[in-house]
């Protein structure tokens, strides 16, 4: 692994067991993730998103998932070999996560303050209630929370979404991480809101210097704080690359398919947005071959039969496609 890549996951499979039988939900995700950088997790909902964040610090539901492939390497390390407790030493205090929804991720019965000094009673034991409690503080200030003293003293569903949601960033950097992940981080949040947590996520990262995998389903919110973006569809990852250069030359049908359906002003009144059609496989049926074959307009006879191995095209423009474009649009 190189001196710059913090976070390094190569063929990761995550299978479920259902009514319908065993899925394989995350199949074969692999990508690095910089120091000091931002990498956005891209794709509609149910393509694999959240699954391969949860597992990166194992917290998969048990026993209906596990990861029965691949390996998750931080700092060198492999994360699927640690034990229960080696991990617990990484969770939270190494690696620590933003859930989609603060309201159900944030305990409804305990007031702010219990979970906040919790977290410290975990990782750092030594610690006075008192110092536990002025910590607490000092991190919902940063999170951009004006009064953390009463914040302190609420319960989750006394806060606005915004405020839980600064909560859940204020607690996922208490013990300043070496890296971050934020899923759906403005999830039901209004936009100016949306803007001021993404905004207070940038200049954290900036002042920590810490790595940051965002997932988010809104390319608008990866070309603004992002370096690197991978794109996922039905488990995989299909396309992989700098924001740049992805947002300039996209070379997977999928991937131009998204760009061209985010709204802009449109030459003429009353356009019709560019739409994908056709509907994403079921896990439980998926086809052979491309898995994006019967939402294609490319779709040749090679993409029914055999599923496209990852090709590189530029400087690490990794996709999945046997009709990529070489050139991009």
């Amino acid at each position: 692994m190189g001196e710059n890549i913090i976070l390094d996951i190569s063929r990761l499979c995550v299978e479920f067991d259902t009514e319908a039988g065993r899925v394989r939900a995350v199949d074969g995700v692999g990508f690095q993730l910089k120091k000091g950088k931002t990498l956005g997790i891209a794709g509609e909902s149910g393509c694999g998103k959240t699954i391969t964040a949860l597992s990166i610090i194992r917290l998969l539901p048990r026993p209906v998932s596990r990861i029965v492939q691949g390996r998750v390497l931080f700092q060198g390390r492999d994360l699927l070999a640690l034990s229960k407790q080696e991990m617990q030493q990484i969770r939270g205090r190494k690696i620590a996560m933003i859930f989609q929804e603060p309201m159900t991720a944030l305990n409804p019965v305990h007031s702010i303050a219990k979970q906040m000094v919790e977290i410290h009673q975990i990782h750092f034991p030594g610690l006075s209630r008192t110092k536990m409690a002025d910590a607490s503080v000092e991190l919902l200030e940063k999170a951009g929370i004006s009064d953390p003293g009463i914040v302190m003293k609420k319960y989750p569903h006394q806060l606005s979404g915004g405020m839980r949601q600064r909560v859940m960033i204020a607690m996922a950097l208490a013990c300043r991480p070496d890296i971050l992940i934020a899923d759906e981080p403005t999830t039901a949040l209004d936009v100016t809101v949306q803007a001021e947590i993404l905004d207070l996520i940038q200049t954290l990262k900036e002042e920590s210097g810490m790595s940051v995998v965002l997932i988010t389903h809104d390319l608008g919110v990866i070309a603004e704080n992002c370096d690197d973006v991978a794109v996922m569809y039905a488990g995989k990852i299909v396309e992989s690359a700098g924001v740049h250069d992805l947002f300039q030359y996209p070379r997977h049908p999928y991937t131009k398919g998204l760009l061209a359906s985010i709204p802009s002003r449109a030459p003429r009144p009353k356009t019709m947005l560019p739409t994908i059609s056709g509907q994403v496989p079921s896990l439980t049926d998926m086809p052979e071959g491309c898995r994006f074959q019967s939402r294609c307009p490319l779709c040749a006879d090679i993409c029914k039969s055999i599923d496209p191995d990852e090709r590189i095209m530029g400087q690490n423009h990794g996709v999945r496609c046997h009709m990529a474009d070489e050139q991009g649009r």
